[in-house]
């Protein structure tokens, strides 16, 4: 054998075994490889993984109720997007009066229809089918929005209907005639877009448009934690819900002790059954239920009851809470237990369902007028000194809008909680507030928090009981006002008071007494020393047509357009009350009848002493 047939032996033995070592080494090697690295990833990730490629977050927690088949390990803080257990609870959505109800999610036809039914908003993705799965009863579809990890970086901030508080625009005209009977439906039952809603992601995004000087405050090291009482009458499904993710979504988890929604005896089948389904899987929500129609005001009492946390945070239930919003309600408190502390109350439209938040620079305070109604009014001049003009501080506030508050816990119950003799809603946000200034304590609002807010033009609820806002106003009165509550009495008929029954107040003004609270007097002094206080007035009452029976109406707006309309006199006060006062004017508190030369009509404006356009000469006139 020569030596040259040898050496073709050898080589071609080599390449066979480079071969052979090759295959192992990059085929069969891997793949045991990858094998072997799975069997070391705990189950609960696999699944993870799996679930995320369809777009649907199913980590739950160990410890869900017995009727829930999935739930490995929930990471905090909590991503709650709407997922399967969501879809099946929505199923039991009422099938009465909404029997022509075939889809709650207006994306049913995305993808033919996106840009005409949503003109505006760009790049709206296409729904996948993993994400819209149909009900098996065919009654509903649910957005379940994007998946994504971390809300706050950009680059998983999602594209769909109202991401980054963006609104959406509906048009009108391309709906199908089911579409259009769910979209009438909607505003019909809430009196806002539940349409668009039903759109929105129950986890969407916001922009965060803080002040910069907001994002970098320092709080204190022992932040207290917060019960968060959410109460609810016949709420919307998709709003309800989002309201929830929010508050979790945003709060760190150490700084929330539970979240307790108070069902005010709703008789819409979604909020049933189908709610305790959804709400079970998170530890830290409760439902209480009233056994009777009871309204904002002791249904909030029954959270109270329940809640166990250091701080009360009382929360309406079509809101949304912007990143950032709890630190700066809970800070005042946990250095000075006796401040109370409002949110920035941010409006989301009825309509569109845009977030907008209000830059620190633009933050109102409250007030109110003699009517006992509620009103803004810009921080004083001297509250701005006071806080050195930084904007971002939380500003003193003589009142509170009353849906959205923080107090402590222990703090509420020394105050007296609220006045279970006023009914439903209406006054409790005054009677509080005045309770806590002139019983030792201070209110603020903090600019640096941001509680959206959907505003409605009416209420679609009904009340039970009559006269119920004169009620509690009465009830305020007489406890809180002095001697100063004849003004609010000039603004009633006689006829109203003799048929209205506030109730027993001895209590309240007991409790007065005891907590040694100062004079209505003081708090107009210190308080709210820019409130304007009519004095004695040469006549009060309305401006009647000696012809017909017809008053001069008019509204409390400081506005171009807001001039005086002549209506049917009802001798009810409000818009036909006015004061002719000694300097000649006519007024109702901080407007003035005031006459403009170019349109030659009586407009509105505000009050200035000057004289002028605003003086008004009465003559007796014989006929």
């Amino acid at each position: 054998m020569s030596r040259m047939y040898v050496k073709k032996r050898i080589l071609k033995v080599c390449m066979v075994f480079s071969f052979l070592w090759f295959v192992w080494f990059f085929v069969y090697r891997d793949g045991l490889g990858d094998v072997a690295d799975n069997n070391n990833i705990p189950k609960f990730q696999i699944e993870m993984e799996q679930s995320n490629k369809l777009g649907v977050n199913k980590l739950e927690n160990h410890k869900q109720s017995k009727n829930l088949k999935q739930g490995p390990l929930q990471p905090q803080p909590l991503n709650l997007n709407m997922d399967n257990k969501a879809r099946a609870a929505a199923n039991t959505l009422p099938q009465q009066p909404r029997e022509d109800a075939k889809h709650a999610n207006p994306n049913q036809n995305a993808d033919a229809k996106a840009e005409e039914i949503v003109p505006g908003i760009e790049n709206i993705e296409k729904v996948d089918e993993e994400k819209q799965e149909e009900i098996p009863n065919g009654n509903v579809n649910i957005n379940v929005g994007e998946d994504r990890k971390a809300m706050n970086k950009p680059k998983d901030i999602p594209t769909g209907p109202g991401e980054l508080g963006e609104g959406v625009h509906i048009d009108v005209k391309s709906l199908t005639p089911e579409e259009k009977g769910r979209y009438d439906r909607g505003w019909k039952e809430n009196a806002f877009n539940e349409y668009v809603s039903d759109m929105i992601s129950l986890d969407r995004s916001i922009e965060d448009s803080r002040d910069p000087e907001c994002k970098t405050m320092v709080y204190s090291d022992n932040l207290p934690d917060a019960s968060v009482i959410v109460t609810f009458h016949n709420e919307a499904w998709s709003v309800l819900l989002r309201s929830v993710h929010s508050i979790i979504n945003r709060t760190p988890p150490e700084l929330l002790k539970e979240v307790i929604l108070v069902d005010d005896f709703s008789d819409r089948p979604h909020l049933h059954a189908p709610l305790e389904e959804y709400m079970s899987r998170y530890e830290k929500v409760k439902i209480v239920r009233a056994s009777k129609r009871e309204g904002l005001i002791r249904t909030r009492l029954l959270g109270y009851d329940v809640a166990n946390g250091t701080v009360l945070v009382f929360l309406d239930s079509h809101i949304e809470c912007a990143e950032g919003w709890i630190q700066p309600l809970l800070d005042p408190i946990a250095r000075d237990k006796t401040t109370s502390v409002t949110p920035v109350i941010g409006v989301i439209d009825f309509t569109t369902f845009r977030f907008k938040l209000a830059k620190a620079k633009d933050v109102q305070v409250g007030g109110f007028d003699w009517a006992l109604t509620f009103n803004w009014h810009v921080i004083p001049e001297s509250e701005r000194a006071r806080r050195n003009f930084k904007d971002y501080l939380v500003a003193r506030s003589p009142t509170m809008a009353g849906g959205l508050f923080a107090i402590s816990r222990e703090y509420f119950t020394h105050l007296g909680t609220y006045d279970e003799g006023m009914n439903i809603w209406g006054a409790e946000n005054l009677e509080i507030s005045f309770r806590i200034w002139m019983c030792g304590g201070t209110l603020v609002t903090a600019p640096c928090s941001h509680v959206g807010h959907i505003f409605r033009k009416r209420s679609p609820y009904t009340w039970p009981g009559k006269n119920i806002l004169l009620r509690n106003n009465l009830r305020l009165a007489e406890v809180w006002l002095d001697d100063f509550k004849t003004y609010y009495y000039s603004r009633i008929s006689k006829q109203q008071m003799n048929e209205t029954n506030y109730g027993d107040v001895s209590e309240r003004k007991d409790l007065r007494k005891r907590l040694n609270c100062k004079s209505f007097a003081w708090f107009l002094k210190n308080v709210f020393p820019e409130m304007y206080v009519p004095g004695n007035s040469l006549a009060s009452g309305e401006i009647r047509n000696k012809a017909k029976p017809v008053c001069l109406d008019g509204l409390d707006k400081i506005e171009a357009d807001n001039h005086l309309k002549t209506y049917p006199c009802h001798q009810l006060g409000g818009n036909q009350f006015w004061l002719y006062m000694n300097d000649n004017s006519f007024r109702r508190d901080v407007v003035c009848f005031d006459y403009h030369t170019l349109k030659k009509e009586i407009q509105l404006m505000s009050c200035h002493g000057m004289h002028g356009n605003q003086e008004w000469e009465y003559r007796e006139v014989s006929t």
